[in-house]
């Protein structure tokens, strides 16, 4: 609730990263935008429960859906699913919170925010996180704020901001965080993709 974020470790078993993590990445590169992965930097294929269910066994893990059901109610909802695998050399992304409050897309809750939660995002580390390797940058407690760099609330999106961090975990761990906390995709500046 005070910094909007946090990583529940081990959701994946060790045993069972490798072959998550290679099933994700074969299937991603099928239905990924070729030319999208070349000008971006990421292979992003949306809606992608529907090609892969190599995540599913573990989206019901008590350790993930006890908090999300704490902070919003037990009567939860998955609402969009993607992979992204930020390629080695992908540039910087710009500031932004995810659906349903970033005001590029069409649809979206309109700023100023309550400040309640309404959203949950996760992210699914199937390679480590690093600084080094592109772990997302958030800026913790931004969650709070009525807006958001998509919304001409005055930061600039591509800029770095003071108080900007990288998230780390290893693999198999979960970035769970409130949909409006501001984050960017971070340049992986490693030979290996950031899954």
């Amino acid at each position: 609730k005070q910094d909007g974020w946090c990583v529940i470790e081990g959701v994946i078993p060790e045993s069972d990263i490798a072959t998550v993590k290679a099933d994700v990445e074969a299937s991603a590169s099928v239905h990924q935008s070729p030319q999208t992965a070349k000008e971006s930097g990421i292979g992003h294929v949306v809606g992608f429960i529907r090609y892969n269910q190599a995540l599913a066994p573990y989206l019901a893990d008590p350790r993930l859906l006890d908090p999300i059901e704490a902070i919003l109610d037990p009567r939860l909802k998955i609402s969009f699913t993607a992979a992204a695998i930020n390629l080695p050399g992908n540039p910087r992304g710009g500031w932004h919170a995810d659906w349903p409050f970033n005001q590029n897309h069409a649809s979206h809750v309109a700023a100023p925010y309550p400040d309640i939660p309404m959203h949950i995002t996760t992210l699914w580390m199937l390679s480590p996180f690093s600084a080094e390797n592109g772990g997302t940058l958030i800026v913790p407690g931004s969650h709070h704020s009525p807006n958001n760099p998509t919304g001409n609330s005055g930061v600039d999106p591509l800029a770095p901001y003071p108080t900007e961090m990288n998230v780390s975990g290893d693999a198999g761990s979960i970035l769970v965080m409130d949909s409006r906390l501001w984050h960017a995709t971070a340049s992986n500046t490693t030979d290996h993709p950031r899954v």
